[in-house]
């Protein structure tokens, strides 16, 4: 599979929690997904404060993603408080 094609599938498993997300007045974005499969992901918005994005990060975003795209080998928030 193309490295196009698994950010593609990152993005499709993202936008099941992006509603959740927006709701709150956040988003989240791919920063970087590097050749050998590590994920590096940005809060935004309301997000990117939130006391509770690292909950939100680990039992939605990550949970959500190695569950759709499990050749993602790291998955990292560049801004988890």
């Amino acid at each position: 599979m193309s490295h196009q094609e698994l950010i593609k599938r990152v993005e499709d498993s993202l936008e099941k929690i992006r509603p959740f997300l927006k709701a709150d007045g956040g988003d989240v974005r791919v920063v970087e997904f590097t050749p050998d499969y590590n994920l590096k992901l940005e809060f935004l918005g309301a997000c990117k404060g939130c006391s509770m994005n690292r909950m939100t990060f680990k039992a939605g975003i990550e949970e959500n993603i190695r569950r759709d795209v499990p050749e993602v080998l790291k998955i990292e928030a560049v801004d988890v408080e």
